[in-house]
């Protein structure tokens, strides 16, 4: 027994005197410490590999970038916190093939969002999380996203085959317009609704305790589509409009913007 334990001893100094000569292409020359070499090795007992994540409707085991998959959204803030950013990505096999970047609050971050539309695609996650995407909140929102992605906390985690590349412009809707809610309130002169799901606020309706009861809209997108369609620009903003709520047993009606 003592003898058999010697001989490990010699064949692990020897092997792993091989392992420190040997230079295999491509890989990192690995360098031990005496002290290390000196002990006896310990076998693992449990080696059960990784634990599976759902990504597309399957379980997988991901050892490797290429192994994930999936839709998902990250939200990212700048250090002052004066803007934010949603970031949307479709990544297949590793490889990020749609993003999609909304900003707000911050006229600079619609410009670097401009760039991390040209820098995302085509890269694996990890090259993007380590890619400075110019701007904070966005670079905070990449690393939201990774941190779902890889623990299989996608959008599309139990969705068989997943969302197509395309699938983030469907997101906008009609118009491919961002979805923003602007409100803005004041102790002296109440609430003031001027962006909503709908679009674009034009009239806000108030019953006769001065209360808001509905609104018009104008969806901008769909107006811009029919005045690229060659309807006239009046016509191209009443088709575009809707109402919402009670506004038309409204007692009075405003701009919110001027009154």
């Amino acid at each position: 027994m003592l003898l058999d334990l010697g001989q490990s001893r010699i064949n692990l100094k020897e092997k792993i005197k091989e392992l420190k000569t040997k230079k295999l292409k491509g890989a990192r020359k690995m360098i031990y410490s005496k002290e290390l070499e000196e002990m006896c090795t310990v076998r693992k007992g449990v080696d059960h590999g990784p634990a599976p994540i759902p990504e597309e409707g399957k379980w997988v085991k991901a050892k490797d970038v290429k192994d994930i998959s999936g839709l998902t959204h990250g939200i990212g803030w700048c250090a002052p916190q004066q803007g934010a950013c949603k970031l949307t990505l479709n990544v297949k096999d590793g490889i990020i093939q749609e993003a999609l970047i909304e900003t707000i609050g911050c006229s600079g971050m619609t410009h670097s969002a401009a760039m991390a539309g040209e820098i995302l695609t085509g890269k694996t996650i990890l090259e993007a999380l380590n890619t400075d995407l110019v701007c904070d909140a966005i670079n905070t929102a990449m690393r939201e996203l990774f941190l779902q992605i890889v623990y299989g906390r996608t959008q599309t985690a139990f969705s068989e085959g997943g969302l197509p590349v395309g699938a983030g412009l469907e997101d906008l809707g009609k118009g491919h317009t961002s979805q923003v809610g602007t409100i803005y309130s004041s102790t002296l002169k109440g609430p003031r609704y001027l962006n909503l799901a709908e679009g674009y606020i034009v009239e806000i309706g108030l019953d006769k305790d001065d209360q808001i009861i509905g609104y018009k809209y104008v969806h901008l997108g769909k107006m811009m589509d029919n005045i690229k369609a060659g309807i006239e620009p009046t016509e191209a903003i009443e088709k575009a409009s809707g109402t919402y709520g009670r506004f038309d047993e409204a007692v009075k009606k405003i701009d919110p913007r001027k009154q």
